[in-house]
């Protein structure tokens, strides 16, 4: 994007071109560094609906700024979740991509076993941890 010192009328005009400058200056800024992120919520069970909301989670974190990574809208394309084999593969390869994530970010009032193991492990690693609610509204850690 070129900005212009003079104003449509040709007139010089520094500060909208200082103000101008600044913000493509943070939207270069942003799109230099985005913090990876984990998307923590139910998959088993509405798997419909919770396919959605982890796709509306995952939209949220990109709009804060951040790459969401949920493997849980990945695995399940190609790994078989009712196989207990297969379901623990796909819980392994979460972990070593939570391994790669800045942050945790657990969604939702419901707390499913799969996402109870992944926040253990976030403890026990002592990865940042956040919580949202359903609407992606920070809440206090569930109990």
């Amino acid at each position: 994007m070129s900005i212009n010192k003079f104003n449509s009328e040709g007139y010089y005009d520094p500060t909208a071109f200082e103000a101008m400058t600044m913000i493509e200056r943070e939207e270069r800024a942003l799109r230099a560094f985005r913090p990876i992120v984990y998307i923590c919520s139910p998959f088993s069970g509405d798997v419909e609906g919770n396919v959605a909301a982890a796709q509306r989670y995952s939209r949220f974190a990109v709009d804060k700024g951040y790459i969401p990574v949920a493997p849980h809208l990945l695995f399940p394309q190609f790994l078989d979740d009712s196989n207990p084999t297969e379901r623990q593969l796909g819980l392994f390869f979460g972990n070593a991509l939570m391994s790669k994530c800045a942050e945790v970010w657990v969604f939702g009032s419901t707390i499913s076993a799969g996402m109870e193991a992944e926040v253990k492990r976030a403890k026990w690693k002592d990865y940042r941890l956040r919580f949202f609610d359903e609407n992606c509204e920070e809440v206090i850690e569930h109990a």
